[in-house]
C-alpha cells in the first residue's frame, strides 16, 4: 500500500541518487519489470538491465537535477515532481524542464516513469 509520504520520500530519494551519481541506489527505486519513458512519445525501456544502461548512460552526462515545485502525490499510485535538468550541450550550458511522473507497486517502487519534455523545453544558457 502507498502512501503520500512514502511516494514523495521515493521521490526524493530519486533527485538524491542522480545528483549523487549513484547508480545502484538510483535503479534499486525501480520494480524489475518496470518502464522508463524518458521523453513520453519514445519507446519505453523495459526491465532492470535496460533501466540500468539508460540511467548509467544519463549520469555519464554530469548532469544534475533541480527540484522547480514541491513533489506531488496522489490519492492513488502515483507522484509526480517539476525539475530542470541543468548540464552541458555541445552548445554550452543549458536547462531542460521536465515533468516526471511515477507509478507504484504495491512494494512502493516505481512500476513505471514518464518523462513529459519536448523540444521547447530544452534551452541553452546564455554565459
Amino acid at each position: 500500500m502507498n502512501n503520500e509520504q512514502a511516494m514523495k520520500a521515493a521521490m526524493q530519494a530519486y533527485i538524491d541518487h542522480f545528483n549523487a551519481a549513484d547508480l545502484e541506489g538510483l535503479v534499486a527505486l525501480y520494480a524489475d519489470d518496470a518502464t522508463v519513458e524518458d521523453p513520453v512519445g519514445t519507446p519505453p525501456r523495459e526491465g532492470r538491465a535496460a533501466i540500468t544502461e539508460f540511467y548509467r548512460m544519463a549520469l555519464q552526462t554530469g548532469a544534475r537535477l533541480q527540484l522547480a515545485a514541491p513533489i506531488r502525490a496522489s490519492h492513488a499510485n502515483a507522484a509526480a515532481m517539476a525539475f530542470d535538468v541543468q548540464l552541458t550541450m555541445p552548445e554550452g550550458p543549458s536547462e531542460i524542464r521536465v515533468i516526471d511522473v511515477m507509478t507504484f507497486n504495491d512494494a512502493g517502487k516505481f512500476q513505471s516513469m514518464q518523462a513529459y519534455w519536448g523540444p521547447s523545453d530544452m534551452e541553452v544558457l546564455s554565459n
